[in-house]
Protein backbone atom coordinates (compact mmCIF):
# COMPACT_ATOMS: atom_id res chain seq x y z
CA UNK A 1 0.00 0.00 0.00
CA UNK A 2 1.31 3.45 -0.88
CA UNK A 3 2.23 5.95 1.82
CA UNK A 4 -0.53 8.65 2.01
CA UNK A 5 2.07 11.34 2.77
CA UNK A 6 4.30 10.45 -0.19
CA UNK A 7 4.04 12.69 -3.21
CA UNK A 8 4.94 12.05 -6.80
CA UNK A 9 7.91 14.10 -8.00
CA UNK A 10 7.90 13.36 -11.72
CA UNK A 11 6.00 11.06 -14.01
CA UNK A 12 4.96 11.20 -17.63
CA UNK A 13 1.99 8.87 -17.13
CA UNK A 14 -0.24 10.91 -14.79
CA UNK A 15 -0.42 14.28 -16.55
CA UNK A 16 -0.53 17.57 -14.65
CA UNK A 17 0.28 17.67 -10.94
CA UNK A 18 -1.32 19.86 -8.30
CA UNK A 19 1.17 22.50 -7.06
CA UNK A 20 -0.33 22.34 -3.56
CA UNK A 21 -0.20 18.65 -2.69
CA UNK A 22 1.83 17.15 -5.57
CA UNK A 23 -0.86 14.64 -6.49
CA UNK A 24 -2.25 14.24 -10.00
CA UNK A 25 -4.92 16.90 -10.70
CA UNK A 26 -7.64 14.25 -10.99
CA UNK A 27 -6.99 12.96 -7.45
CA UNK A 28 -5.95 16.21 -5.78
CA UNK A 29 -6.23 16.15 -1.98
CA UNK A 30 -6.17 19.91 -1.43
CA UNK A 31 -8.57 20.91 -4.20
CA UNK A 32 -11.29 22.54 -2.10
CA UNK A 33 -9.47 23.61 1.05
CA UNK A 34 -8.27 27.06 -0.10
CA UNK A 35 -11.45 28.19 -1.83
CA UNK A 36 -13.74 27.99 1.18
CA UNK A 37 -11.37 29.49 3.74
CA UNK A 38 -13.88 32.14 4.77
CA UNK A 39 -17.55 32.47 4.06
CA UNK A 40 -18.79 35.81 2.78
CA UNK A 41 -20.61 37.88 5.40
CA UNK A 42 -23.96 39.44 4.56
CA UNK A 43 -22.66 42.97 5.14
CA UNK A 44 -19.25 43.79 3.69
CA UNK A 45 -17.43 46.98 4.72
CA UNK A 46 -14.62 48.01 2.38
CA UNK A 47 -11.99 50.61 3.27
CA UNK A 48 -10.42 52.74 0.52
CA UNK A 49 -7.01 54.36 0.91
CA UNK A 50 -4.19 55.75 -1.21
CA UNK A 51 -0.56 54.68 -0.93
CA UNK A 52 2.56 55.94 -2.60
CA UNK A 53 5.36 54.61 -0.40
CA UNK A 54 7.71 52.08 -1.98
CA UNK A 55 6.25 52.41 -5.48
CA UNK A 56 8.53 54.99 -7.05
CA UNK A 57 6.13 57.88 -6.44
CA UNK A 58 3.19 56.19 -8.20
CA UNK A 59 -0.22 56.34 -6.53
CA UNK A 60 -2.08 53.11 -5.77
CA UNK A 61 -5.67 52.73 -4.57
CA UNK A 62 -6.00 50.05 -1.89
CA UNK A 63 -9.37 48.36 -1.20
CA UNK A 64 -9.02 46.74 2.22
CA UNK A 65 -11.29 45.18 4.85
CA UNK A 66 -12.74 42.61 2.45
CA UNK A 67 -13.45 38.96 3.39
CA UNK A 68 -10.39 36.72 3.15
CA UNK A 69 -11.78 34.49 0.40
CA UNK A 70 -9.35 34.08 -2.54
CA UNK A 71 -12.07 33.37 -5.11
CA UNK A 72 -14.13 36.40 -4.04
CA UNK A 73 -11.07 38.70 -4.04
CA UNK A 74 -9.94 37.53 -7.48
CA UNK A 75 -13.37 38.05 -9.07
CA UNK A 76 -13.85 41.46 -7.45
CA UNK A 77 -10.34 42.51 -8.49
CA UNK A 78 -11.00 41.53 -12.10
CA UNK A 79 -14.29 43.45 -12.12
CA UNK A 80 -12.73 46.58 -10.62
CA UNK A 81 -9.81 46.48 -13.07
CA UNK A 82 -12.22 46.10 -16.00
CA UNK A 83 -14.51 48.93 -14.87
CA UNK A 84 -11.63 51.31 -14.06
CA UNK A 85 -9.54 50.37 -17.10
CA UNK A 86 -6.37 49.88 -15.10
CA UNK A 87 -4.03 47.23 -13.78
CA UNK A 88 -3.93 45.84 -10.30
CA UNK A 89 -3.37 42.84 -8.07
CA UNK A 90 -4.60 41.03 -4.98
CA UNK A 91 -2.06 41.15 -2.18
CA UNK A 92 -2.40 40.21 1.51
CA UNK A 93 -6.20 40.18 1.44
CA UNK A 94 -6.43 43.61 -0.20
CA UNK A 95 -6.95 44.74 -3.79
CA UNK A 96 -4.40 47.15 -5.23
CA UNK A 97 -5.35 49.26 -8.27
CA UNK A 98 -2.94 51.49 -10.17
CA UNK A 99 -3.79 55.19 -9.92
CA UNK A 100 -6.16 57.39 -7.93
CA UNK A 101 -9.48 55.64 -8.59
CA UNK A 102 -11.32 56.19 -5.31
CA UNK A 103 -14.43 57.73 -6.90
CA UNK A 104 -14.89 54.98 -9.49
CA UNK A 105 -14.19 52.18 -7.00
CA UNK A 106 -16.54 53.74 -4.43
CA UNK A 107 -19.34 53.83 -7.01
CA UNK A 108 -18.82 50.20 -8.09
CA UNK A 109 -18.69 48.90 -4.51
CA UNK A 110 -21.78 50.92 -3.53
CA UNK A 111 -23.68 49.43 -6.50
CA UNK A 112 -22.76 45.96 -5.24
CA UNK A 113 -24.25 46.79 -1.83
CA UNK A 114 -20.97 47.18 0.12
CA UNK A 115 -20.48 49.83 2.79
CA UNK A 116 -17.49 51.98 1.77
CA UNK A 117 -15.30 53.94 4.16
CA UNK A 118 -12.50 56.29 3.21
Amino acid sequence: MADPNARLVFSTSVGRLCPGCGSPKASCRCRHTGETSAALPRRVTATLRMEKAGRGGKMVTIVDGLPNNPTFLKELSQELKRVCGTGGAVSDGAIQLQGDLRDRVRAVLADKGFTVKG
